[in-house]
């Protein structure tokens, strides 16, 4: 399965699609990661969080709008149309990461285990860069898409516990 420039396709919601008052469910498009199961506690929030920043800042109108307490403190927007953590073992996980950027319509971010491996970021663009993508292992998998076809791609993965 060749995987697509998935650098180029813009994914995300129009203005009139995003819709607070409804369901996650009810959302076009659905978000979850994607997470290596046997990574520690502190390594896989690690590679979820780093995983969602790229995310957020990638697909349009996936953030809501801030939400104002009775204070009047602002409170920056949350992903209004949820998203899921999901676990898989490493195997599962790389099979994943190729479906998903395989499949037309889903964006997909990902976190190879070389960024928790180095402490400099040009370190590990270099080590990703002498990396065949086949050889890649990966902590965390991002994919924003249609909601059946995300669905499809990660199967009955479960929740992360």
């Amino acid at each position: 399965m060749a995987e697509r420039d998935i650098t180029s396709e813009v994914v995300g919601f129009a203005p009139e699609e995003r819709d607070p008052t409804l369901s996650t469910r009810a959302a076009r498009l659905k978000w979850v990661i994607v997470v290596n199961e046997d990574l520690p506690a502190g390594r896989a929030v690690n590679a979820a969080v780093c995983a969602a920043a790229t995310t957020s800042s990638a697909v349009t109108g996936l953030l809501g709008e801030d939400a104002v307490d009775a204070d009047g403190c602002a409170h920056p927007g949350l992903p209004w149309a949820g998203c899921s953590i999901l676990v898989a073992d490493a195997a599962t996980l790389r099979a994943v990461r190729s479906r998903a950027a395989a499949s037309d319509g889903c964006f997909v971010a990902d976190m190879p285990s070389a960024a928790q491996h180095t402490r400099v970021y040009a370190d590990y663009l270099h080590t990703v860069k002498e990396s065949r993508a086949e050889d890649l292992d990966y902590y965390a998998v991002s994919i924003v898409g249609p909601r059946n076809r995300v669905d499809k791609i990660v199967g009955r993965l479960s929740l992360m516990p």
